[in-house]
């Protein structure tokens, strides 16, 4: 009796357990980003900036002063619909680079429809399918911005505090092991327990920011965030450049086309995207996308022709000698003879070739005061034009070199500001230019001083001969 009764008592637990465990709901704790959100925390400033950027302010701005600022008008091209294709692609490329970044985190997710982002997000550039809606309104984008900024600046907050915890961990380590005298043992103990009790709070107070920043996010509310934030900003590009080319239904509905920029004021119903100075027809471009893809098609719109200075490899040396020589113009009395062979040096042989030709019929003085002057304002001119696009190309690379691509872009250059669009024969005779007015009010400036020390000389010897 005692066996029977005990192996029923034994029955009923097992099956209170398993009843127990059939209603209860399983919790699955989702894998959290952990260190990850630091990398995170990286993405996250460079959506707010694309989205900031796209502003119906900033999109009026490229529209009526970018695109048509006087060294874009000379070197690069005078077509609207070539210069806008060509900010609109780079645009999308910054957009892809990003997106890259979400795609590695998306692998991590537990819901299966963000582990395929990147097939979905290449089918929504292609075709405009938004089938889980990740296309959101203007409201909540900016809501989302707003978070996104919050956890970024926790984020960052985590990242000073972990440091400081390392530097707290270092000194009692050096305290515990350092000797000390008998009367010094007291201060010891005193120090060492001062920093275990900073120790204590510095881990109290990465624990709170761990929870509040991203270290405690799920990969899948994270990558969410991001998900959506990269659909919306795709589409926006798409609505401000009039890229009506698989469109959700719903797009102008939540987005504001206020800042619509296409260059005319009857716009066909799809931009028109091109490869070069003359714009293909938009059912030519449609067709290209399905066949090539929206992202293969905006990189072979950023690829320069061979005309240009991008195409040769040229546009950051160039860059680099217009602001040298732009130096020696503003202040031609402080360049040596040391500082003009330095810069012929620079000179590729196209240049040195023009140059020796426009020199050929130049005297070997320059005492004409008139003429310095007029050079002074031919090259003042040119410096007006030329020399925005040498300091943006410096800045554009500057921006994107290795050692700053974690950082944000702060000056919004776009390439086509550039000297990588420019045409290369057009910079080289405006270079040559330059080198030629250069050498004249260079001269200039020596033979005055050299009339000017030879008459102080006169004056000092009449000075000397009378006394």
């Amino acid at each position: 009796m005692g066996i029977e009764t005990w192996l029923i008592k034994v029955k009923k637990s097992i099956s209170h357990s398993f009843d127990s465990g059939f209603h209860k709901p399983v919790t699955i704790k989702k894998s959290r980003v952990g260190v990850l959100a630091f990398e995170v925390a990286g993405i996250m400033p460079k959506l707010n900036y694309m989205w900031q950027f796209l502003s119906d302010k900033n999109m009026a701005s490229l529209r009526n002063e970018s695109i048509c600022l006087e060294g874009v008008r000379r070197i690069v091209s005078t077509d609207d619909v070539f210069l806008l294709s060509l900010a609109c692609a780079e645009m999308v490329e910054n957009l892809k680079a990003v997106s890259k970044s979400v795609s590695r985190l998306s692998k991590r997710c537990e819901d299966a429809n963000l582990r395929c982002f990147e097939m979905l997000f290449d089918g929504f550039a292609n075709t405009g399918r938004d089938p889980h809606n990740w296309v959101v309104s203007w409201k909540e984008m900016e809501a989302r911005n707003k978070k996104m900024e919050r956890y970024v600046c926790t984020t960052a907050a985590l990242h000073r505090e972990i440091d400081e915890l390392t530097v707290i961990e270092n000194s009692l380590k050096k305290h515990s092991q350092c000797d000390t005298h008998k009367k010094d043992y007291a201060s010891k103990q005193q120090k060492i327990l001062d920093l275990q009790q900073k120790l204590q709070w510095q881990k109290q107070e990465i624990k709170y920011l761990k929870e509040k920043s991203l270290w405690n996010r799920s990969f899948d509310t994270v990558t969410s965030l991001l998900v959506k934030s990269i659909f919306t900003i795709l589409a926006r590009i798409k609505l401000v450049f009039n890229i009506n080319h698989g469109y959700p239904p719903s797009l102008h509905r939540s987005l504001s086309a206020s800042a619509t920029i296409y260059p005319s004021d009857q716009a066909p119903s799809s931009f028109t995207f091109v490869s070069g100075p003359l714009a293909k027809s938009t059912k030519h471009t449609e067709n290209n996308h399905l066949a090539h893809g929206f992202f293969n098609t905006n990189s072979e719109i950023l690829k320069p022709s061979s005309t240009t200075l991008g195409a040769a490899a040229l546009a950051l040396h160039y860059a680099n000698l217009i602001i040298v020589t732009e130096k020696m113009i503003r202040s031609p009395q402080l360049v040596g003879v040391d500082a003009r062979d330095d810069i012929y040096s620079m000179l590729p042989n196209s240049i040195r070739s023009s140059l020796r030709c426009r020199l050929k019929g130049i005297g070997f003085t320059a005492s004409d005061p008139v003429l310095a002057g007029e050079w002074r304002a031919a090259l003042g001119k040119i410096l007006g034009w030329l020399s925005p696009m040498a300091h943006n190309m410096m800045k554009w690379q500057s921006e994107r070199s290795f050692e700053h691509q974690k950082l944000m872009p702060k000056t919004g250059v776009l390439l086509l500001q550039t000297l990588f669009f420019a045409d290369q024969q057009k910079t080289e005779a405006a270079i040559t230019e330059l080198l030629v007015g250069l050498n004249y009010i260079w001269r200039f400036e020596r033979e005055m001083n050299a009339k000017a020390l030879l008459n102080c000389s006169n004056f000092k010897n009449v000075q000397k001969n009378s006394s």
